[in-house]
């Protein structure tokens, strides 16, 4: 019969995981199409499951062991074993979803009894294999609140439904999670494609199922079908039968429009016995083996009444000769065994019947006649013993009577004390035991709340042992650390004194180390401070120059650069004819004798000089580069002043005396040369230019050796 096919079923699982599968199917006559819908692939960075793995091999006493590894599939157990360098701990518990899992542990070398297995039982009608059967069997293991406060490891795939982990943390435990694999969708090749077009056309045979083993699967294949199958053969992929091992992955068939679903139940048999129901044998092949069936049927049959025939024989036989006794009349039926008896038994009681029958008919003899006496005279003699023995008989059954009740009233009140203390201790029976069961559920509870106090007691003795010795080690190194800092601070300081000569800034960072060892005693740590006194004292009297105020003071001068006017560039009024107005010439010529003629051409000539000289303006310029220099060449010389007073700028902030005096004299001859002297802008320039040459660098900047020589000492021991 399984030369005969009945239809093709396309395996969606992972390559290579259903060989048992493949066998039971090839078994019951169907065809297979491996049509993988998911592949399993290492993850990318297997570094955080292998440091959760080397904490499997923490002692037993370790607060930080795991008290629980959840694997959630075959695939989860196969990838973490192979990265386990040693063999898995015998008391580490380890719990599984379904029997393959189990299966998959056992080719590990991890089975019962040598490791507790943690599974959903598989005794009922229809088990379940699930994260809810799974969570049920742990609560089961370990109690209700027997993983709180305590760490649980699931290794999974990548991402994964979390409901598991949600419901573990919800009890108390300290869930963290490993991927030791991830899920992949596989790109099927064209010639499965051709095979899934020719099952969905109906070519040769278009009988083919569907086999989903998980909610991805379902996605996956809705996503390829949209990728490669036309609007038809969607349409007839979603009324192809569905076998699906899980409600949950058929709610997701359902939700992506697939109509013909059937729900097996976990494992492969459960799966092969679905297929069997949607796809029985034809009605011809059904016929043929009923015809079979008949034929050697009827030949038992035939076999059975000719038995039944000879039984029948041979009973008619046994009951046609019977055996009578002598003495039994000639009407009388002989007697028979049952039905069921057998014939040789029949026989046997008949022969035992025969030899118990007597053989003679004897009649016995028959007793002497006593002589006859009158009812009168008996009576007559016997009457005072039966009045007297009436009497004894009647006081008897009085007394018998009287102790009779009153037995009978001390058994009822007997009985009735005897009920009562029954049903008070049967009442003291019931408090006493609901008494105990609250005992037994308190003391239940109570080692239950001791357990956890005292697991989180010795949690709290570690933190505190771990906080002692951190405080230990912290005050031990105190005055280590606080010099260690001091000694930065010193030196920071003494380099920027030394770059810079930035006084003020060396005097705070002294006075700062100065306030960090006030915290500290110790003759060593006194001579520090001592030495760090000594160099205040030499800083503060050092003599400072304003180096921010003569900063300050370029940065004006540069600023005002390009307002100043160059020689060439002075203003120059405009020119308007004037002349002072002719006096009155009789009264002149009066006063002087002179003739009036001459006084009004001498007024006419000086008015016309005045006129003359108020038209034509004369300037004197010592510098002809000043008149040389063009407007687009006034540009570049503002410039070259600017750099001057900026190269000055760095001088001074750098302490260099000779390129800051360089710069200046530099930027005052330009400044000289080619600007307008008259200009009160250029001559306050200028004299900010002299302030800052007059100003003198020249101070020996001290150095705090003595503080820094100190702190060296203390950390030698000296």
């Amino acid at each position: 019969m399984a030369s005969e096919r009945r239809a093709t079923i396309v395996i969606t699982r992972p390559a290579g995981q259903s060989p048992g599968l493949l066998a039971l199917l090839a078994g019951a006559g169907f065809d297979t199409l491996d049509f993988p819908l998911i592949d399993i692939a290492p993850v990318a960075d297997d570094s955080s499951l292998r440091a959760a793995l080397d904490e499997l091999y923490l002692p037993p006493d370790a607060p930080a062991r795991y008290a629980l590894v959840v694997f959630v599939s075959p695939n989860a157990i196969d990838h973490a074993f192979s990265r386990l360098g040693a063999p898995w701990p015998a008391d580490l518990p380890v719990a599984v979803v379904g029997p393959g899992s189990v299966a998959a542990l056992t080719r590990q070398g991890v089975h019962a009894p040598a490791h507790r297995v943690i599974s959903p039982s598989a005794d009922e009608a229809d088990p379940r294999f699930d994260s809810e059967a799974l969570y049920a069997a742990i609560e089961a293991h370990f109690g209700a609140n027997g993983l709180e406060g305590k760490r649980v490891l699931i290794v999974r795939g990548d991402g994964g439904r979390e409901w598991l982990a949600e419901r573990l943390a919800e009890a108390g435990a300290r869930v963290e999670k490993a991927a030791a694999y991830r899920r992949v969708l596989p790109e099927p090749s064209m010639r499965k494609w051709e095979r899934i077009h020719a099952l969905l056309a109906g070519l040769p045979d278009g009988r083919h199922a569907w086999l989903l083993t998980s909610s991805e699967g379902v996605r996956n294949l809705d996503e390829l079908a949209h990728e490669h199958l036309t609007a038809d053969e969607i349409v007839q992929l979603k009324r192809t039968p569905l076998v699906c091992p899980h409600p949950r992955i058929a709610e997701a068939a359902r939700g992506a429009g697939f109509d013909r679903i059937t729900v097996s139940g976990a494992g492969d048999e459960r799966i092969v016995h679905s297929l069997e129901a949607l796809f029985p044998l034809d009605l011809a092949r059904a016929s043929a083996q009923a015809e079979a069936g008949r034929g050697s049927g009827d030949s038992e049959a035939h076999a059975q009444a000719s038995a039944s025939a000879s039984t029948g024989a041979s009973r008619s036989a046994s009951a046609s000769s019977p055996i009578h006794s002598p003495s039994a009349p000639t009407d009388a039926k002989p007697a028979t065994a049952p039905a069921h008896q057998p014939a040789q038994s029949r026989m046997t009681d008949s022969n035992d019947s025969k030899k118990a029958s007597p053989q003679p008919n004897v009649t016995p003899p028959l007793p002497p006649n006593t002589p006859f006496t009158p009812f009168e005279q008996q009576k007559r003699r016997g009457g005072a013993g039966i009045v007297l023995l009436w009497f004894v008989v009647v006081i008897l059954a009085v007394a018998a009577g009287a102790g009779a009740f009153v037995l009978n009233r001390k058994f009822d009140r007997a009985d009735t004390e005897m009920s009562q203390r029954l049903a008070q201790a049967d009442e003291q029976n019931a408090d006493l035991r609901a008494k105990a069961d609250q005992a037994a559920s308190a003391t239940t509870a109570l080692n239950t709340q001791i357990i956890q106090l005292q697991g989180k007691l010795s949690d709290a003795e570690a933190h505190s042992q771990a906080l002692q010795q951190q405080y230990q080690d912290l005050a031990s190194n105190r005055d280590d650390w606080t010099v260690a800092e001091v000694e930065q601070i010193l030196s920071s300081a003494s380099q920027q004194l030394q770059l810079t000569g930035n006084v003020q800034l060396a005097l705070f960072a002294l006075q700062s180390a100065d306030t960090r060892l006030a915290a500290t005693t110790g003759p060593q740590v006194v001579a520090i401070r001592k030495a760090i006194a000594q160099d205040i004292d030499k800083l503060k009297a050092t003599p400072t120059t304003d180096l921010t105020g003569l900063a300050i003071k370029l940065d004006t001068a540069i600023e005002q650069i390009d307002q100043l006017p160059l020689a060439g560039e002075a203003p120059i009024a405009r020119a308007h004819a004037q002349a002072a107005a002719p006096a009155n010439s009789a009264s002149i010529a009066a006063a002087t004798g002179e003739p009036r003629w001459k006084v009004l051409w001498r007024q006419i000539t000086s008015g016309i000089g005045q006129q003359l000289s108020s038209l034509v303006s004369v300037r004197r310029i010592d510098n002809a580069d000043a008149m040389l220099t063009s407007p687009d060449q006034g540009y570049f010389v503002r410039e070259n002043v600017k750099l001057r007073l900026l190269s000055a700028r760095l001088s001074l902030l750098s302490r260099s005396e000779p390129a800051l005096k360089s710069d200046l004299h530099a930027a005052d001859a330009a400044l000289a040369r080619y600007f307008d002297a008259s200009s009160k802008k250029v001559q306050a320039v200028r004299d900010l230019v002299k302030q800052v040459d007059q100003a003198s660098l020249a101070v020996a900047v001290p150095n705090l050796n003595a503080s820094l020589a100190a702190v060296h000492q203390f950390k030698r021991g000296g």
